[in-house]
């Protein structure tokens, strides 16, 4: 491939039409793009204007990762200009689809690296085959066995990876020539795919144990080696390996689990929010958590972590916790406790009709909680008689169904205005429009990870921190709170994703702050670090 090709393959060198003139003969393309000089303004409106014409939600996403393949600045300028509108095309709820149509649709591997849990000895080779002489700061790695809401994707999960690095720089700027997507294929337990003549990964079951954990055990050694200043991000592992592999790591690399610490700070964040409305305490709130997974655990853990850290003994902590899953109410007899829940549970001694809370109606009658958070995947679990119940003894119940997509949603928000009469505070797992009840406009708070994670990881990697922890995590969440006016009625318990490329950069600066402050940085000043570190989409 001559010179002039290969610039125009490289997806983070290709200007397209917008080359000049005098780049055009410096660079060897004479004769290689049509005469027309376009700027990236006029690029913009005629690629927006065949997004449109794109009929479906899919074939607009498959459409947008044409211009991603060819062409990272003008995507991203794209982006800039919809974020709203493409935030759900480019990740999710619509990157479930992609995902599950991947076999068909694949075309490129958008410059993802593919490692498979049987050849620990290519881990180094493929990763120089695929990062080349780029500056690898951020790395997303999916093994695909929890991707929320659809389970266990095998390779195909790789879309997941791409996904996010996508939202990392969308909303914080994080230079796309320095990320890399990681799929680890571990096999799958998917029998669909494993009988499904397209599929692309290893055609197995899932290798677990000592021979998956030692794969791990090299991989993140090899990324140590290969790009000592990156942060890595552990995306969609399953419950049995993703909190294994954070406790072990956290506290030697900078590293991140979204699925665990991400959902914890952003519960945490609007939770906060819902309190900065309510004019209320945390340590007066009553927490029960439905779906004790890692996205459940990791709510509760940084809402204990945060009463912790306001001066409440860890002994009364924990007492302001109930776990609900299949079984019901969690007790420290339960058989199948993983490690993340066994702090959390409670004694049968507390309760006079222990053995009869075994589903969610029972035990919010037994216990009145003030917060209710859903992370379960169980669509409209949230009943009128169970929010009316809650409802009826606190003032302002906070009722988060967090689940996504839609279909799996715990209840609908307009449902649970219904129901409480305007009262409740709520967030939810997807999108929702304003909504009209009695006269008053409620913003509904998306508690959305994109909000939270891009900061978190660009406020790190901006201040070369040695790792991320409960403290950054927690100045990360408190940093959202205030960015809404909590006296206005129908306000939002979290800011609106429209405006996340603004609080992406408050998030930063939070985290990297919380960096330097703890000695984890040798940078100076947390924002000159953010603002150097910027990366721009313009040519």
């Amino acid at each position: 491939m001559t010179d002039a090709m290969s610039i125009l393959n490289n997806p983070f060198k290709n200007k397209g039409t917008a080359f000049t003139l005098d780049e055009r003969k410096k660079l060897g393309l004479i004769g290689t793009l049509p005469p027309r000089v376009k700027t990236i303004e006029e690029q913009e409106t005629d690629t927006y204007a065949l997004y449109q014409s794109k009929t479906s939600r899919i074939e607009r996403r498959h459409f947008l990762m044409e211009v991603f393949n060819a062409n990272r600045t003008l995507f991203f300028y794209l982006m800039e200009k919809h974020i709203t509108e493409m935030m759900p095309i480019v990740y999710d709820p619509v990157i479930a689809e992609s995902i599950e149509k991947y076999n068909e649709r694949y075309l490129r591997p958008q410059d993802a690296v593919y490692l498979s849990v049987k050849h620990p000895e290519d881990i180094e080779q493929s990763l120089q085959n695929v990062s080349a002489d780029r500056d690898i700061r951020l790395i997303v790695v999916t093994d695909s066995q929890g991707i929320l809401g659809i389970g266990d994707w095998g390779v195909d999960g790789v879309d997941i990876a791409v996904g996010k690095l996508m939202v990392y720089t969308a909303a914080a700027g994080v230079d796309p020539s320095q990320v890399l997507p990681i799929s680890i294929d571990a096999g799958t337990d998917n029998e669909t795919l494993l009988n499904d003549p397209n599929y692309l990964g290893e055609r197995h079951h899932r290798i677990t144990g000592q021979e998956y954990f030692d794969f791990i055990d090299r991989f993140v050694e090899t990324v140590e080696k290969l790009y000592p200043k990156s942060l890595l991000h552990f995306e969609d592992f399953g419950r049995g390996t993703a909190a294994r592999i954070l406790d072990k790591y956290h506290d030697k690399i900078l590293t991140f689990n979204d699925d665990i610490q991400g959902t914890g700070i952003i519960a945490l964040a609007g939770v906060l929010g819902a309190l900065n409305i309510s004019k209320e305490k945390l340590a007066d709130q009553k927490f029960l958590t439905f779906g004790a997974g890692s996205a459940g655990m990791g709510i509760a853990k940084m809402l204990f972590d945060e009463l912790v850290r306001q001066g409440m003994d860890p002994v009364e902590a924990k007492k302001h916790f109930y776990l609900v899953d299949k079984q019901g109410l969690l007790f420290d007899d339960t058989e199948g406790l993983t490690p993340k829940q066994k702090p959390f549970t409670r004694k049968q001694s507390e309760f006079k009709n222990a053995d009869e809370l075994t589903n969610l109606a029972a035990v919010v009658k037994a216990i009145h909680p003030t917060v209710m958070i859903g992370t379960s995947t169980q669509p409209g679990t949230f009943t009128e008689e169970i929010v009316k119940e809650m409802a009826a003894h606190t003032e302002r119940p906070i009722i988060f169904p967090l689940s996504n997509p839609t279909k799996l949603a715990e209840a609908k928000a307009a449902d649970l205005l219904k129901w409480t009469d305007g009262r409740a505070l709520v967030a939810t797992g997807i999108p929702v429009d304003d909504i009209e009840y009695n006269g008053v406009t409620y913003n509904i708070g998306q508690a959305n990870n994109a909000l939270i994670y891009p900061g978190v990881g660009f406020g790190a990697i901006a201040t070369e921190a040695k790792k991320i922890n409960n403290t950054m995590l927690a100045a990360a969440a408190h940093s959202l709170v205030g960015l809404v006016d909590p006296d206005k009625p129908g306000s939002a318990v979290l800011p609106p994703v429209r405006d996340m490329a603004k609080f992406s950069k408050t998030v930063a600066i939070a985290v990297a702050q919380s960096a330097i402050d703890q000695g984890f940085s040798s940078a100076k000043d947390a924002k000159k670090a953010v603002e150097k570190m910027t990366w721009e989409a313009k040519y």
